[in-house]
């Protein structure tokens, strides 16, 4: 293996690992001589109306320098009053530099083109001195951003009203905000070979599990991929089983969900240009809890969550048990109702299967419709659709009354369940129950059940379990499982977030005049 092959794949390892970033310029160096640094920066960004270079002679020691940023990517305030104002300023005249006025947060030395291309591209202004074969690289970023909102799928009761935005630097502040401690570690990598991305990666130093932070870092530095967009994309490149319905991580846009899930041990991975984070390891039952079932008294909480359990099994079987009972075992339905459902059946021409689905679909095409749609019209859609049509199809003779009523307490129990990707999940598990109960009745409906179960017992989260901690079981955990005990009872991190400091501070109940 001769030298530059050797050099090409340190500076691969190099950019895996975060320190420096990859891109598709050239890794000659810069050259001391400004005028033809200023060449190579118009040769590399060829059709790029919005680079600006404003190149000055200095009344300092450097003598002629340049100015390098795009326009819309810099924050000119910061700009104008740190950089060009001390620049072009008469004033100080007992200063021999340049970076002796600048009062820019941080300030770094690049010395090669790569750095240069990426530096530009990511909203930093260069600086490049005649005579110096290195640029200085001011941190001036300021692009196109909105301002901290309420969480728009995440409503919250009780809880704070601040949601992520598409800046990776402020939802790390807001992280921080939760957790102002210093065992609070970032690690950071960037991802993309030509949109570069940077990833940071958050945790809690001495409670997470270092197996579980080095395999979450080893897929990271395995994606190979033109640039990563939304915490989506990522989710998809490494969770475990890329054929599961089921989401193996959880997706939040609320830094109090965050910030509570790192302090039980879990991994906060926060993207840049994304409004959410990905939180692992994950377990089946982590998605059926909110964030306010802890700001709620605990009984209350427990019949939430109960109901959510309720929720999902209706949602994923009442269809399916429809069909088998009306086409199969229609012997375990009670005389009366029996003569009800049939005389409700009686205009319909289709199979119940055909009608489940025709109804399922109707009800999928309006929900979709009512997301795509402006705010007003799609609720307008979704509600009035759903009563015309509904009303309209029984009319017909095309479905019957019971039909809807089945349809509507499904959507209503789909609802209520807090994650939207386990209820995306749920939807489409409910047509696969449906086709298997019109073809084998109660016992297809079983059997369905257990390879559900099944797969839910054979699937992990970044090597953990997913299914913890009904399979494994862990009793300690039940706890905050599907029933939510006193919060003074709960002494311990999760066992299925594989923390090394399992005991919580500050756990113990205050005993009062009152106990």
């Amino acid at each position: 293996m001769n030298n530059n092959l050797r050099g090409w794949l340190r500076g691969k390892k190099a950019f895996r690992r975060g320190d420096v970033p990859l891109t598709a310029g050239s890794s000659r160096l810069i050259s001391e001589h400004i005028a033809e640094n200023i060449e190579e920066l118009q040769r590399l960004f060829t059709l790029t109306p919005d680079l600006i270079i404003r190149k000055f002679e200095s009344r300092f020691s450097e003598g002629t320098v340049a100015l390098v940023y795009l326009d819309g990517l810099v924050d000119k305030n910061s700009l104008n009053n740190n950089v060009l104002r001390p620049l072009l300023s008469t004033e100080n005249q007992g200063s021999n530099s340049i970076f002796d006025l600048l009062s820019v947060g941080k300030i770094s030395k690049i010395s090669d083109w790569n750095a240069v291309e990426s530096a530009v591209l990511q909203g930093s202004s260069l600086l490049f001195v005649d005579g110096k074969k290195e640029v200085w690289v001011i941190e001036t970023h300021g692009w196109p951003q909105r301002a901290i909102e309420d969480p728009q799928i995440e409503a919250s009761l009780k809880g704070a009203h601040q949601g992520f935005v598409e800046t990776g630097v402020q939802n790390i502040a807001l992280i921080r905000r939760y957790i102002p401690n210093r065992e609070l570690k970032i690690k950071e990598h960037m991802i993309g070979e030509r949109g570069t991305c940077k990833i940071s990666i958050m945790y809690l130093a001495d409670v997470v599990h270092p197996e579980v932070l080095k395999e979450l870092e080893d897929r990271l530095l395995q994606i190979k991929v033109d640039s990563i967009l939304n915490t989506g994309e990522l989710e998809e490149l490494i969770e475990d089983n890329p054929f599961s319905p089921f989401p193996q991580f959880i997706l939040t846009e609320r830094p109090d969900s965050a910030a509570s899930h790192i302090l039980q041990g879990r991994i906060t991975v926060v993207v840049d240009r994304s409004p959410s984070v990905l939180i692992g390891p994950a377990t089946f039952t982590s998605f059926f809890q909110n964030v306010d079932d802890y700001s709620t008294r605990w009984p209350i909480a427990t019949f939430l969550r109960l109901l959510r359990l309720l929720g999902f099994f209706v949602a994923t079987f009442l269809p399916a048990l429809y069909i088998s009972l009306i086409s199969f075992n229609y012997e375990v339905i009670p005389l009366e109702m029996m003569l009800s459902i049939g005389e409700s059946r009686e205009r319909v021409p289709f199979p119940p299967l055909l009608e489940a689905l025709l109804m399922e679909i109707t009800l999928e095409m309006l929900r979709e419709a009512g997301v795509r749609l402006p705010a007003p019209i799609g609720q307008t859609v979704g509600i009035v659709g759903g009563i015309v049509i509904g009303q309209a199809a029984v009319q017909a003779g095309i479905v019957s009354n019971i039909m809807v009523i089945v349809v509507a307490f499904t959507a209503i129990s789909s609802f209520i369940i807090p994650s939207y990707d386990m209820a995306s999940a749920i939807r489409l598990i409910r047509f696969m129950m449906m086709i298997i109960a019109a073809m084998f009745g109660i016992v297809g409906i079983m059997i369905g059940m257990m390879t559900l179960i099944g797969h839910l017992i054979a699937l992990e989260s970044l090597g953990t379990p997913y299914g913890s901690p009904l399979a494994p079981i862990r009793f300690s955990d039940w706890k905050d499982m599907f029933v939510r005990l006193p919060l003074w009872t709960m002494k311990k991190r999760p066992v299925s977030t594989r923390a090394v400091q399992a005991k919580k501070m500050g756990s113990n109940r205050p005993k009062g005049d009152g106990k």
